[in-house]
C-alpha cells in the first residue's frame, strides 16, 4: 500500500469546475472500494450529493461549517477520527476549511491547519483534496494555499506548488501577537494558591455575557484547562482575562513559559498518556482557539460563542 501523504489544493470557478474536479475524486475512491469523507460547507455538500446521486450513499458527509468552524478541531475529530475508523485501509477526503466568510481571527489558524497536515499526516497514505474558491476568495488566500499544498490542481491540469513552503516556517509566519482588545478587560493574576480564584472569576463574566449554562460550563473548563498548563509549564503564575466581543466571549490566559510542540492541541494523546489533554480539550469545547508564543512567553485566546 503506498502510504505517501497526498495533499492537493484545487482552484475552481464556480459549480461546473466544483463539480469537475470532486466528483471524480469521490468516484476513484468508491470504485476501489476506499472509505471518502467529504467535509466542506453545507450548499457545496448538498450539489456535489445531487450530482452523485445514488452514488452518495457510500460517501460520508460533513458540514465543514459545523464540524471544523474552529480549526483546532478538524484534524484531531474530522480528519483523523475518520482515519482511525478506516485504520489500515486508504482513505480518501475531500476538506473545505477556508471558505468566503472566515473571519480575520480564523483565517490564521486555518493556513497553519493546512500547513500540519503535511506534518501529520505524513507516511499515512491520506489522499486528500482542498477545495479553493478562486471567485471568492482573496489573492493571498491563493498564494498560502499554494505555500500549504504540495500539488496544485485547476480543472484538467496538476502540478507540484513552485511555493510550496517547509510547515514549520508557514506556522511561525501566521504566529503573530494577538491584538489588544479595546477597551482592556478585567484580568486575574494567578499562581496555584490561587486556582480556586479562576473558576469564580470566569463564572461571573460567563453570566454578565449571557452564556447558556451549557457553554458556561464549557469556558469554566477551558480556562482551569489553560491556567492549570501555565502554573504547570509556564513559570508558575499567569494571567487570565475575559470579555465579550462580536457576539463572542473570549477568554484568555498568558503565561511565561514558550509552546514548543506545534501540534499542541491538534492531536489526541495515547489512551495511556498522563498529560496532553488540556489543550486539546480547549480546542474541543471552542468555537477558535488562537495561540501565540514567542520567547517572552504563550498567551492562548479562545473564543466561545454568545
Amino acid at each position: 500500500m503506498d502510504l505517501s501523504l497526498a495533499h492537493e489544493a484545487m482552484f475552481y470557478r464556480g459549480d461546473d469546475e466544483y463539480l469537475a474536479g470532486t466528483v471524480p475524486f469521490v468516484d476513484a475512491a468508491l470504485a476501489a472500494r476506499e472509505p471518502v469523507l467529504v467535509a466542506v460547507p453545507a450548499p457545496r455538500l448538498r450539489r456535489l450529493r445531487v450530482a452523485l446521486g445514488r452514488r452518495a450513499a457510500g460517501v460520508r458527509f460533513v458540514d465543514m461549517t459545523s464540524v471544523g468552524r474552529n480549526p483546532g478541531k478538524i484534524i484531531p475529530w474530522v480528519l483523523h477520527a475518520f482515519l482511525e475508523e478506516h485504520a489500515g485501509h486508504p482513505v480518501r477526503i475531500i476538506g473545505e476549511p477556508i471558505w468566503a466568510g472566515r473571519s480575520a481571527d480564523e483565517y490564521p489558524a486555518c493556513v497553519q491547519h493546512e500547513a500540519l497536515i503535511n506534518v501529520t499526516f505524513a507516511g499515512s497514505g491520506l489522499r486528500i483534496l482542498c477545495p479553493y474558491d478562486m471567485k471568492a476568495l482573496a489573492g493571498d488566500v491563493l498564494d498560502d494555499a499554494a505555500c500549504t499544498h504540495p500539488v496544485l490542481v485547476e480543472a484538467d491540469d496538476r502540478w507540484h506548488s513552485p511555493s510550496y513552503t517547509d510547515p514549520d516556517v508557514v506556522v511561525a509566519v501566521f504566529n503573530q501577537p494577538l491584538a489588544e482588545p479595546v477597551p482592556a478587560p478585567a484580568a486575574l493574576d494567578f499562581d496555584t494558591p490561587r486556582m480556586p480564584e479562576v473558576r469564580e472569576f470566569v463564572t461571573v463574566h460567563a453570566t454578565r455575557a449571557g452564556l447558556p449554562a451549557r457553554r458556561a460550563r464549557d469556558l469554566q473548563l477551558a480556562a482551569n484547562e489553560l491556567a492549570t498548563n501555565a502554573v504547570t509549564h509556564g513559570g508558575g503564575t499567569g494571567r487570565l482575562r475575559v470579555w465579550r466581543a462580536a457576539g463572542q466571549v473570549v477568554c484568555e490566559v498568558r503565561d511565561h513559559g514558550t509552546a514548543t510542540a506545534r501540534l499542541a492541541g491538534r492531536t489526541l494523546p495515547g489512551p495511556d498518556s498522563i498529560s496532553g489533554r488540556g489543550l486539546a480539550l480547549v480546542n474541543y469545547v471552542s468555537d477558535l482557539v488562537r495561540i501565540h508564543t514567542d520567547p517572552h512567553g504563550t498567551t492562548v485566546r479562545l473564543y466561545l460563542d454568545a
